[in-house]
């Protein structure tokens, strides 16, 4: 038998990496050695693998700007409608693989590096991963970037460079810990300061009535500097820009008059200032109402509209003019998507322009600002919605407080004129909630100040029309849209599962990579032996490659042929991983109860990290991990069933997880889970789905043909009914045996036997306060499992289903989604066009 390829000549067959030219593989090598030596000559005469990465990142890059500056200009002639993508998330990952694949530069990189003794994916791994968001907030962000830049618009992400992301995780004793996450440390090769367009923001200060109108004065002031990040679309020779905020103080900041003694202390307090880009708020679906969280969304507002209108202004307009000076056709060349309402305070900041600096009267500015901004919601959960205390607006932005009492009194009087005397309406209409203390409602300022507001999933659209916002669509029911969320499949099928991608481009070509929707074509082949075969070989390779990844890790023996059954996201209780703890510890005692039967075996696999504040979170970390100390040592229980929690889940470890799944955990609460999108990445990467019919799992259903997912559970119209009822968990806990047994060994300590009492919180909740109804559905998740083992056991016909599914993700492509945002609000065409590249004379 021949010996089987090396993970450099397995990849070197893969046609859809692009083609290593002799030249091109030359050019690199030169390149490479060139930054290599300049790094070298500046420190040390032996070179360190983080070395070698920066001087191929630095290669890789020099093929950007070219096309970057080239793309740039482009814009500057044309001068199309830009949109500006406004999000405190920017959940990027690496950056190298994904510009080589964009770029189309993969195969030459690898050849190159493979030739001078190296291997391309150790280097790979050096890379920092860019946390600078939760979840699928910020995930979604970054799949939009690469869509706007894929689809030809001219595109900007406006965010903070935040100098520390989300959290790593350490998992201790099986608690989570949290550890600064110091992505800078060693420097970041991607982006690009730019000093020349720092801008000034300001804070505090008081109202001044003047008699050219009110004035924002006696402020404090923050400087914000632009960092750029390249954004390179696939194979088109479009490059964005990304442009992320970091604050500095300015050089007399504190030293003014009062502070004439302490110079020292003056400069020690800069800090102060630049704490505002320190860190990312580490909540999902969470508000916390803090006042450096509302200096941040101010912050990032501010920079950002500042530089929206610069570029307006300079721009090229009609023939000569050089300068724009009306704002009449702001709207035309400008729009701005709020990423959810933390950037909001848009809204009343171009209110704030328009009116004090541009001197607009009042019912132009607003009918601009609503023309220019649309609102996209995340989440219908009462918990995660911003409602900002007055008080804190009075001392921070007082200007912005009047701004926003206008506006409120204006949408009152047009609510009371359409509904006379309906005053309960006018209450829960108010962008005021009043109450101890007063606030600010800043989904309501987001709607009354939009001309588009959308969900990210049909149910989760619908919901959000017939309940959050009822009122508000009874008056405009044109202003809601959906637009389903989507995923770029350059990251989350070329990048992360290159064997899948080789075998369907074998079959349909390649052009599936920028029109997902061909992928139905493989609907041919789901009968095709050899097709078959191929599709369940490159899972097989992927769960291989992923074990071996485990088992240096955990040193957990993982058993291949199992089930790799995956739970992946954020920890929630509304995302329900205390159900799958529950499937787990009833696999468990069927196996204790029968040692002798024939179990399908499966390695459930728990990811995700907890906000740190979330008790409850953190105790369902523990109980997972404790329940894997008992399952994973029990020798009864063998390779059958093994229990492992993935550390540190991010978005690097995602693109190695997604593609060895054969099982995806989607099992929220009907009606709590806005759409999800790593449901999608998992399909896309042929695993099947165990879901609830909540979030996109109902397109997806719907796509593939319900057959062909494990859908289970109530739907939203049973939950409403059992809130109408009221839930009574002790119900189920009396009628079923194997939830009652499972129960009882959580609070009896079987699972902490050094401290029987310790998850008595977790007990107390699921018991007697549990609004995500775990027992609720627990029988017909354990019967929608064993289907799941049935058919497990029939390789083939699992495998069809797998193709299936593949077949009907092309809907879930965020370059669907960002083409939808373009055609319905925004009112831009996505464009093919190519722009020559830098080694070609322009036209």
């Amino acid at each position: 038998m021949s010996k089987p390829l090396t993970d450099h000549e397995k990849r070197k067959q893969i046609s859809v990496r692009g083609i290593a030219g002799l030249g091109d593989v030359s050019e690199i090598k030169k390149s490479f050695n060139r930054h290599l030596h300049f790094t070298l000559v500046k420190d040390r005469n032996v070179a360190t693998p983080r070395d070698y990465y920066f001087a191929l990142a630095h290669t890789v890059r020099d093929h950007l700007v070219g096309r970057w500056i080239r793309t740039q200009q482009y814009y500057y002639e044309k001068d199309p409608k830009r949109i500006h993508y406004l999000s405190l998330e920017f959940y990027m990952g690496r950056t190298l693989q994904n510009t080589m694949i964009n770029l189309g530069l993969q195969n030459a990189c690898d050849e190159a590096i493979y030739q001078l003794g190296l291997d391309l994916e150790e280097l790979e791994d050096i890379e920092e991963d860019a946390g600078l968001g939760n979840g699928g907030l910020g995930r979604l962000a970054a799949c939009f970037l690469d869509s706007m830049a894929s689809l030809g618009l001219a595109a900007y992400g406006y965010g903070i460079r935040y100098e520390f992301g989300i959290f790593n995780q350490k998992i201790t004793n099986g608690w989570q810990v949290e550890e600064a996450d110091d992505w800078l440390r060693y420097g970041n090769p991607w982006e690009k300061a730019r000093p020349e367009y720092m801008l000034p923001v300001h804070f505090y200060g008081r109202v001044a009535h003047t008699h050219e109108g009110p004035k924002w004065v006696d402020t404090q002031v923050v400087l914000a500097m632009p960092y750029d990040t390249p954004v390179p679309g696939y194979k088109n020779n479009t490059v964005n820009t990304m442009r992320l905020w970091s604050a500095k103080a300015p050089n007399d900041f504190n030293l003014q008059e009062f502070n004439v003694g302490d110079y020292i202390q003056a400069v020690l307090d800069r800090n102060l200032a630049e704490n505002i880009s320190r860190v990312l708020y580490p909540n999902d679906n969470f508000f916390e109402g803090k006042e450096l969280r509302l200096k941040q969304e101010y912050f990032v507002v501010a920079a950002t509209l500042q530089d929206i209108i610069r570029r307006f202004k300079s721009s090229k307009f009609g023939c000569r003019d050089p300068m724009r000076t009306s704002f009449e056709t702001f709207h035309e060349k400008v729009a701005i998507q709020l990423n959810d309402t933390h950037p909001a305070l848009a809204i009343p900041e171009l209110m704030r322009i328009l009116l004090d600096i541009e001197r607009l009267d009042w019912e132009k500015a607003w009918e601009i600002t609503t023309k220019t901004c649309a609102y996209t919601n995340h989440t219908v959960l009462p918990e995660a919605l911003e409602r900002w205390p007055v008080y804190m607006f009075e001392k921070l932005l007082p200007r912005h407080l009047q701004i926003i009492y206008e506006i409120n009194q204006r949408h009152l009087d047009r609510v009371a004129a359409l509904y006379p005397g309906d005053s309960d309406r006018l209450r829960r209409m108010s962008l005021i909630e009043e109450g101890d203390p007063k606030r600010i409602n800043m989904a309501h300022l987001c709607v009354v100040g939009s001309h588009a507001v959308n969900g990210v999933a049909r149910i989760h659209s619908d919901i959000v029309k017939t309940t959050v916002f009822k009122d508000f669509c009874d008056i405009e029911p044109e202003k809601f849209q959906n637009k389903t969320n989507g995923i770029t499949p350059r990251r989350w099928l070329l990048l992360c599962n290159p064997g899948l991608a080789d075998i369907i481009a074998e079959k349909i070509g390649e052009d599936f990579l920028t029109d997902l929707f061909q992928l139905k074509k493989l609907l041919d082949f789901v009968n095709d032996e050899m097709f078959i075969r191929d599709v369940a070989k490159v899972k097989q390779e992927n769960k291989l490659k992923f074990a071996a990844c485990l088992e240096s890790e955990y040193k957990v023996k993982i058993n291949p042929e199992s089930i790799f059954d995956i739970h992946v996201k954020r920890i929630h209780e509304y995302k329900r991983q205390l159900l799958n703890c529950l499937h787990v510890i009833t696999l468990y005692n069927r196996i204790k109860k029968e040692p002798n039967k024939k179990f399908v075996p499966r390695t459930v696999m728990i990811g995700g990290k907890a906000a740190p504040g979330y008790h409850m979170a953190k105790m369902i970390i523990k109980l997972i991990t404790s329940v894997g100390e008992v399952v994973n040592h029990d020798p009864v229980v063998g390779d059958r069933l093994k229990v492992i929690f993935l550390e540190n889940y991010r978005v690097s470890l995602a693109e190695k997880v997604i593609p060895a799944a054969d099982l995806s955990q989607q099992i929220s609460t009907a009606g709590t889970e806005a759409s999800g999108t790593g449901n999608m990445k998992f399909m896309l990467n042929g695993a099947l789905t165990i879901g609830t019919m909540d979030g996109a799992n109902v397109e997806m259903a719907e796509e593939a043909g319900e057959e062909n997912l494990f859908i289970f559970g109530m739907r939203v119209e049973d939950v409403e009914a059992m809130d109408k009822k009221g839930y009574n968990a002790r119900e189920y806990y009396e009628r079923l045996p194997e939830l009652k047994q499972a129960m009882d060994q959580i609070s009896t300590g079987f699972f902490s036997p050094k401290e029987p009492e310790l998850f008595k919180d977790v007990v107390n909740m699921l018991m007697n306060h549990d609004r995500f109804k775990v027992f609720a559905d627990y029988e017909a998740y354990i019967s929608c499992q064993e289907k799941v083992n049935e058919l497990y056991r029939n390789p083939k016909e699992w495998t069809k289903k797998v193709i299936r599914n593949i077949a009907a993700s092309g809907k879930f492509s965020s370059d669907r989604t960002i083409a939808e945002y373009a055609r319905e609000i925004w009112g831009v065409e996505p464009s093919d066009v190519k722009i020559p590249p830098p080694n070609e004379p322009r036209e």
